[in-house]
């Protein structure tokens, strides 16, 4: 628009018009382009006052082109040019491989494109360009569904968050650092109010459906879900959406205006409009089993990827049942109803679903397609550990990736707790786990390990058919061997503790010689109460860099192993130290919030005595 505005300002009305009506013999500058596009069809209204003009056109053509009225040509005059008759003059034929075949001669109005109501405005000035006519729709058609599919997706992200893929293996790896669990995937907590987002347009219908049915979350009971399976009927074309269904089982049952407590519930004090009254929580009783809840995933989801099952937990929570009673099927041949399309599953509170191998063997026959397993403890004890060390025992090599919590308190501890001393005295379990781990892909592991894992590991590993690429071991404590009550702890004050964890990560490199394919080992040590979080140990090979504790011990291995491994950074201290009055240590960090790259495993001796945090 600011070209167009230029060139009428610039130039006379008579020289554009000339220039206009005589096209073909003359070449237009090519500062005179212009931005507003012409429309060249022709008006049989114009045809009669052409006549005239041409002939006055002429004669100003003439005037022009004289030696006189050319003051820069300095050459000898030249004969005068004959007007030529306009009944003599043809115009010439356009080609056809022009974009506007038709020309068509008439005024431009210049407007905004951007501002339309604007330039609408009857009081504003507007600006006329003799020259042709523009034809500018004046209600274009933009509408929101012909924008891109990727605006419409960024727009969506932005409101709903981003989407977590289903079908890509990378997209919810166990060892990937940054990456979101599925516990934590999209299930938008303003479900409600996003769904009016159906109603923009027929578009934006199929694309917020597809986003709130996404991940969808039910309750475990019979009429739960005859609910959902009577819904989804009504309404078929959402259960294709679903990618990821979640199914938790209720521990609780509030029983209202019941006089006298029944045995094994519990008295708890509910709120009321009326005030605070009293209700009775005992066990449930209208749960559904497992056979119900594997048919109403069958027959109305067979799009789901994910299937999470949620155990609950309570003081004597009651296990989930697999088949309802009296039905016949708990015998040694009863199956659950195959679900082919499930690929990864979740498991929590895993106690109360999965407490023999039996249990897992029933569930992983219904899965036939399974490829991933999570499973998560909600609290720590010997049952957890002894029922896991059998399971792995008969695991499937469908299952590629394996991610065990067993126990999920990140806090320090002063003793080996008495229950992992019945674990130790029944299975070996960093045996077991081993085992396991040689025909995986990718092992996340959470809970009480020694070096003995890696290795077993290594022993059990065939280095040419080997699959396994990750690694991520998240350290409850070191177990040892006959070792003092005073000497079982951890935190980065007890060097007991600091020794177990490098011989731990010394035993993580050496397995590396025969473990060729793993691209991605993390040893870390979590402690929430730690003084200083920066300095909990950790140790983490990948991409060919290596972070982390580090020892002259550690480098030789590194060097011996993987000699194309380096550190990102080498510090000998962990910043100014110092003492009180009291003697006690006084450090100031040179990381206050920063990640720290570098940890020299014999500075946490000065750690031991305690510490004091400035």
């Amino acid at each position: 628009m600011a070209i167009a505005m230029m060139e009428t300002a610039m130039y006379s009305s008579e020289d554009v018009t000339v220039r206009d009506t005589f096209d073909s013999p003359f070449v237009r500058d090519p500062y005179l382009a212009r931005e507003v596009a012409i429309d060249r069809t022709r008006d049989a209204g114009h045809d009669e006052g052409d006549h005239d003009d041409e002939g006055t056109a002429s004669v100003e053509l003439a005037a022009i082109m004289a030696t006189s009225s050319t003051p820069v040509t300095p050459g000898p005059s030249s004969p005068p040019l004959e007007p030529p008759k306009s009944s003599d003059f043809i115009p010439p034929t356009r080609p056809s491989s022009t974009p506007f075949p038709n020309a068509q001669q008439g005024r431009t109005e210049i407007r905004c494109l951007t501002c339309q109501p604007a330039c609408f405005n009857t009081n504003a000035p507007r600006h006329h360009d003799p020259v042709a006519h523009t034809h500018i729709d004046e209600h274009p058609a933009l509408t929101l569904d012909r924008l891109p599919a990727e605006i419409h997706e960024c727009i969506l992200d932005r409101l709903f968050g981003y989407r977590v893929s289903t079908s890509s293996p990378n997209s919810l790896s166990i060892p990937s650092v940054n990456a979101r669990s599925w516990s934590t995937a999209l299930r938008h907590s303003r479900r409600k109010e996003l769904a009016n987002l159906a109603l923009v347009s027929p578009l934006w219908r199929d694309l917020i459906q597809e986003r709130l049915y996404r991940h969808i979350k039910l309750k475990a009971t019979v009429a739960a879900a005859n609910d959902a399976m009577i819904f989804f009927a009504q309404h078929p074309h959402l259960s294709s959406y679903v990618k990821h269904i979640e199914i938790w089982f209720p521990v609780f049952q509030p029983r209202f205006h019941s006089a006298l407590a029944e045995e094994g519930s519990l008295a708890l004090p509910t709120v009321s409009p009326e005030g605070i009254s009293s209700a009775t929580y005992g066990l449930p009783t209208d749960n559904a089993t497992m056979e119900e809840v594997f048919s109403l995933v069958r027959y109305t989801f067979p799009e789901v990827r994910v299937m999470t099952l949620e155990g609950g937990e309570r003081k004597k929570a009651p296990r989930v049942r697999f088949y309802a009673p009296g039905s016949g099927l708990n015998g040694e041949y009863a199956c659950l109803p195959r679900v082919p399309s499930v690929q990864t599953l979740i498991v929590k509170g895993q106690w109360n679903i999965i407490r023999q191998p039996k249990d897992w063997e029933t569930i992983s026959d219904a899965l036939p397609n399974l490829e991933e397993w999570h499973g998560t403890y909600a609290k720590p004890k010997s049952k957890s550990y002894i029922s896991m060390a059998h399971t792995l025992d008969i695991l499937d090599r469908k299952v590629t990736k394996l991610n065990l919590c067993l126990e999920c308190d990140y806090r320090r501890e002063i003793t080996c707790p008495p229950y992992y001393l019945k674990v130790c005295e029944r299975v070996h379990w960093c045996e077991k786990l081993a085992k396991a781990a040689c025909h995986l892909e990718h092992l996340s592991y959470t809970g009480r390990v020694c070096h003995q894992f890696f290795d077993l590991l290594a022993r059990h590993t065939d280095p040419r058919t080997t699959r396994l690429k990750t690694i991520d071991i998240t350290v409850k404590n070191c177990c040892r061997q006959n070792a003092q009550w005073n000497e079982s702890g951890s935190g980065i004050t007890d060097m007991h503790f600091i020794a177990a964890f490098e011989q731990l990560v010394l035993s993580g490199i050496r397995a590396l010689e025969r473990l060729k394919t793993v691209n991605l080992l993390r040893i870390r040590y979590v402690d929430l109460d730690s003084p200083v979080p920066p300095l909990n140990p950790y140790f983490l090979v990948r991409d060919g860099w290596c972070s982390g504790v580090w020892s002259e011990q550690i480098l030789e291995e590194i060097h011996r192993v993987r000699p194309d491994i380096r550190f990102e950074e080498m510090v000998d201290s962990f910043g100014e130290v110092g003492y009180n009055k009291e003697g006690r240590l006084i450090i100031s960090p040179d990381f206050p919030k920063s990640r720290v790259l570098s940890l020299k495993l014999s500075n946490y001796a000065l750690l031991s005595g305690g510490i004091t945090i400035l």
